[in-house]
C-alpha cells in the first residue's frame, strides 16, 4: 500500500481559501486511490479567525483518509503571531511522523513555509515533493514589510529558502497563471495550473427574482480575511462616505487589518458601513442572496497583480453583479471571464463610486462560467496529476 504525506496549514472547519481548496481536493484523491494509497494529512485545529470557533477532532480515520490536527497557540492573526503558530505546527508534524514512511509528499502552500516543511521532510526520506503554490510569499513580503532593516535580513533568506525548495520539487502546481513568469527561473520541475475553482455548494443557488431595487438601500457584501492584502480600509470607509444611505457597506469577517477599517470608519463618520464577525458557509450563502452586490478588492501591492483570488469563483457563481477593484492577473481574468461586473484598479474609489451610480441593475447568471471552473472538475485532474507521481 502506497502512502501520501500531504501538509496542509488550513483543513475543515477553518474558514479559508487553503481550507475549502485542500479538503476537496484530499477527498478527491481520497476516493480515487481507494485501496491502492493511503493519505495523512497533517493540518491544525481551526485558527484562521479569533472571532470564529468551530469544533473539529484532532484525529479522523475515513476509510483510506487520516486527518490529524495539530493545536497552535491563540493568536490575532498578525504576523508574529502568525510566526509562533507556524513554528508549532512544523515542530509538531516532525515529531508525529517519525517512525512513519511515505512515498511521495505534497505540500499545499501561500506562506513558503509549509512548502519547506514539506521540502526538509522530503530531502531527509528522498522523496518526490508535489508543491500546490498558492501565493508567492517573497512578492507579499516585499510589500507588507515598512522596516527597511527588517527587510535586509529577511528578505534574502528568503530567496535562499524559496530556491532550495522549489528547484528540489518534482511537480509544482501553480494556482495562478499570474504566477508562471516569476517560476520560469526554477528548471527541475514539471508546472501545472490547476486554479481554484466554484465549489458544489455554490453550484444550484437559488435564481433573484427581483431585478429593478432603486427605491430601497442596496447591500454591497464582503466577506472573508480583512487583512493588509485587502487593503479595505483604503476604499470601503471612503466610497460609503460618498454614495451616502443609498448603499449600505456589509463586511464580514476578521483578520489583522480590522482596527484599521474600524478606524477610518469612525474617522469619517461613515454610519453606512455594518461590521460582523466571521460565519459558517451555509450562512455566508443565505447573506450572499440576501445582497445586492458583492464586493472584492486586493491592496495596491505589486504582488497581488500575479494573483487570482478563489473569492472571484465564489462570488462568480452567483448572479448578483460582482464590484471587483484588482489589478493585473485578476482584473484581465474577471474582464475576460465574468459578466456583470463593476470593475476598477485596487483603491480607485471615484471609479467605483462612478461606475456604481451610473450602473443600471441586473442579476445574470454566468453559465458558461460555472461550467468551466467547476471545482470538482478541477479536483479530478489535480488528484491524477498527484497520483501519477506513486501509481
Amino acid at each position: 500500500m502506497k502512502k501520501i504525506l500531504y501538509l496542509t496549514f488550513y483543513f475543515e472547519p477553518d474558514l479559508s481559501a487553503g481550507s475549502f481548496r485542500n479538503t476537496s481536493l484530499v477527498k478527491e484523491i481520497a476516493n480515487q486511490s481507494i485501496g491502492d494509497v493511503e493519505i495523512d494529512v497533517f493540518t491544525t485545529l481551526p485558527n484562521r479567525y479569533s472571532s470564529f470557533q468551530a469544533a473539529a477532532k484532532l484525529e479522523e480515520h475515513i476509510n483510506n483518509l487520516s486527518i490529524y490536527r495539530i493545536r497552535i497557540p491563540k493568536h490575532q492573526n498578525g504576523m508574529k503571531d502568525q510566526i509562533y503558530s507556524f513554528k508549532r505546527y512544523f515542530t509538531d508534524v516532525q515529531s508525529k511522523i517519525k517512525g512513519k514512511s511515505y512515498d511521495l509528499v505534497v505540500a499545499s502552500s501561500s506562506r513558503l513555509f509549509t512548502a519547506y516543511l514539506g521540502y526538509k521532510i522530503a530531502v531527509k526520506n528522498k522523496l518526490p515533493l508535489y508543491l500546490d503554490i498558492r501565493d508567492i510569499f517573497i512578492d507579499t513580503m516585499e510589500d507588507v514589510l515598512k522596516n527597511p532593516f527588517i527587510k535586509i535580513g529577511t528578505i534574502p533568506l528568503l530567496r535562499i529558502i524559496e530556491n532550495k525548495v522549489f528547484s528540489y520539487a518534482t511537480h509544482i502546481n501553480l494556482i495562478s497563471g499570474g504566477f508562471k513568469d516569476y517560476f520560469k527561473k526554477f528548471k527541475g520541475p514539471v508546472f501545472s495550473t490547476y486554479s481554484n475553482g466554484i465549489d458544489d455548494l455554490f453550484l444550484d443557488l437559488p435564481r433573484t427574482n427581483e431585478v429593478d431595487i432603486p427605491n430601497r438601500t442596496k447591500v454591497i457584501t464582503y466577506a472573508g480575511n480583512i487583512g493588509e492584502g485587502q487593503g479595505l480600509h483604503k476604499i470601503i470607509p471612503q466610497a460609503a462616505k460618498k454614495l451616502g444611505n443609498d448603499f449600505l457597506f456589509q463586511i464580514i469577517g476578521d483578520g489583522g487589518a480590522k482596527y484599521k477599517l474600524v478606524d477610518k470608519v469612525e474617522e469619517l463618520g461613515v454610519k453606512n458601513v455594518d461590521l460582523r464577525n466571521p460565519v459558517n458557509r451555509q450562512q455566508l450563502i443565505e447573506i450572499y442572496n440576501n445582497s445586492d452586490f458583492l464586493f472584492i478588492h486586493l491592496n495596491d501591492y505589486e504582488a497581488f497583480k500575479k494573483v487570482l483570488p478563489s473569492k472571484v469563483f465564489e462570488l462568480g457563481a452567483y448572479d448578483k453583479p460582482l464590484i471587483a477593484g484588482v489589478a493585473g492577473f485578476a482584473n484581465r481574468f474577471i474582464e475576460e471571464n465574468i459578466s456583470n461586473k463593476i470593475l476598477f484598479l485596487p483603491g480607485q474609489v471615484d471609479e467605483m463610486v462612478n461606475q456604481l451610480k451610473a450602473y443600471e441593475y441586473k442579476n445574470q447568471y454566468r453559465e458558461e462560467f460555472i461550467n468551466k471552473y467547476k471545482r470538482s472538475t478541477i479536483n479530478t485532474k489535480l488528484a491524477q496529476s498527484i497520483l501519477s507521481y506513486i501509481k
